[in-house]
């Protein structure tokens, strides 16, 4: 259960965010909450408990992986920093240059963006839906290899802008 928790959270910081590619966001903190999630068809606990437990079975070094990706866990979720050029940009780079994932958005009608993930571990489909440019919302549907053997995996997440002050949040470089 540790590793798939583990695995699941490190695919959510490598593939929701990507619904911020090249749609014009607000640049600054980002916070991103999960819901509905599931592991071949079972329901997984509420986001803040899986955070809660994930943080105390983090090593550090995890820890600071997490990090270094611009990724942190915080208040509801997971918080990642934009900048400027990052929300102007064709090509928002959120997830990690040694990770391995490719990303592809593959429709984009009005408010609504399809997209897909690759990951050496993950890959999957995903639909974004912007309500402003202070909030959206994505649905992806996957599969990941966190244990040694493949899993079914789905989530609804929220992202919500909480202001232009990053703070302690490092962005993706």
């Amino acid at each position: 259960m540790k590793r798939r928790l583990l695995g699941l959270a490190m695919v959510m910081g490598v593939a929701l965010p990507l619904a911020a590619q090249a749609q014009m966001l607000q640049p600054g903190l980002w916070e991103l909450t999960s819901s509905n999630m599931k592991v071949d068809d079972q329901n997984l606990p509420d986001l803040s408990l899986i955070l809660g437990q994930l943080q105390q079975q983090m090593t550090p070094e995890q820890r600071a992986m997490l990090e270094k990706q611009g990724v942190t866990m915080g208040g509801k979720g997971i918080r990642v920093c934009l900048t400027q050029a990052q929300v102007q940009s064709d090509s928002i780079p959120l997830t990690d240059p040694q990770s391995g994932c490719k990303q592809e958005v593959t429709d984009r009608t009005g408010n609504q963006w399809k997209f897909r993930f690759n990951c050496p571990k993950a890959q999957g489909t995903g639909v974004a839906k912007f309500l402003s440019d202070r909030e959206f919302t994505t649905n992806v549907l996957g599969t990941f290899n966190a244990t040694g053997v493949q899993q079914k995996g789905s989530m609804d997440t929220r992202a919500v802008w909480l202001g232009q002050d990053c703070g302690t949040v490092k962005p993706r470089a």
